[in-house]
């Protein structure tokens, strides 16, 4: 019983890794820049496929990947606000109608992206086998690539968050987060950190998808529901709370390793009722004021 129980704790952690990685790119976006970004998964499964074509092409290491497809999608995160998000900004007559018309520009970019990546990679499921062997926990056998996955998106996760927290531009960030107007009044170039927030979010879904592609299969069409779950997972924690997308992540990979304990095919059922349940009872999330 103890064993069990140890191996759904740990492979739910292993799990919530990776959802709070994803979540805390979501929550950036939404958060400081305002754009519900719902084509997230779809630079999720960008950053999967760069990471994809890099080791089975060229041999190299999904590791070292991670510096590759990380800084692309944060490149073009930045572009993708500099020219189409800002410009929806400029001409949007309130921050409300931003975020309804920025909203609808994100869906048309799910079905860009999802096309793009069909003619590039085939609709095919796609994967590969890296540090597949097993690594011993307290008497539980875990695959070595998935406790990788875990390491590497806690650290990215961390790292974000004490550059928010430490630094002048993190500051700046936050300050924007709270009123916009007012930092710019205060010498924050407010259009160059909204950009920033939509290129961070970017470069983290780049990250989380070259996460996912070491530990599980990939393909164009993947991107929907890492979305719904990045979503879940910030309203879990709290919109705009990066420790608080950290924690939700967290949660409902533990909610989700239960669940598929049970039933495996209720899973995703779970994660709907339980962000069903938070909307009626606490719609502030756990971290959220």
């Amino acid at each position: 019983m103890i064993m069990t129980l140890l191996d759904i704790v740990t492979a739910g952690l292993l799990l919530g890794g990776i959802y709070a990685l994803i979540a805390v790119g979501l929550s950036i976006q939404y958060g400081v820049a305002r754009v519900l970004n719902i084509a997230h998964g779809e630079f999720i499964m960008l950053g999967a496929f760069i990471t994809w074509t890099l080791f089975t092409i060229l041999g190299i290491n999904p590791l070292l990947s991670l510096a590759v497809s990380g800084p692309t999608l944060f490149i073009l995160g930045l572009l993708l606000y500099r020219t189409l998000l800002a410009s929806l900004r400029e001409r949007s007559a309130s921050p409300e109608a931003f975020e309804g018309n920025s909203m609808l520009a994100c869906f048309g970019l799910i079905f860009i992206l999802q096309n793009a990546a069909i003619l590039i990679w085939s609709a095919d499921i796609k994967g590969y086998s890296f540090w597949s062997f097993p690594i011993k926990l307290g008497g539980v056998a875990f695959p070595a690539n998935r406790l990788v996955t875990l390491g590497f998106a806690s650290l990215f996760c961390l790292v974000f968050y004490f550059f928010l927290a430490r630094t002048r531009m993190g500051k700046a960030i936050r300050a924007a987060a709270m009123d916009a107007e007012i930092a710019g009044l205060m010498g924050v170039d407010i259009n160059r950190v909204l950009a920033l927030c939509f290129g961070f979010g970017a470069l983290m879904a780049g990250l989380g998808g070259s996460l996912i592609s070491i530990s599980y299969n990939i393909q164009p069409t993947m991107g929907l529901e890492y979305t719904m779950i990045a979503l879940i997972v910030i309203v879990l924690g709290g919109l705009g709370s990066i420790l608080g997308s950290f924690l939700g992540g967290l949660f409902l990979g533990l909610a989700g390793s239960i669940v598929t304990y049970i039933e495996p095919g209720l899973s995703i059922v779970a994660y709907y009722a339980i962000f069903m349940l938070l909307l009626l009872i606490k719609p502030q999330g756990l971290l959220g004021q």
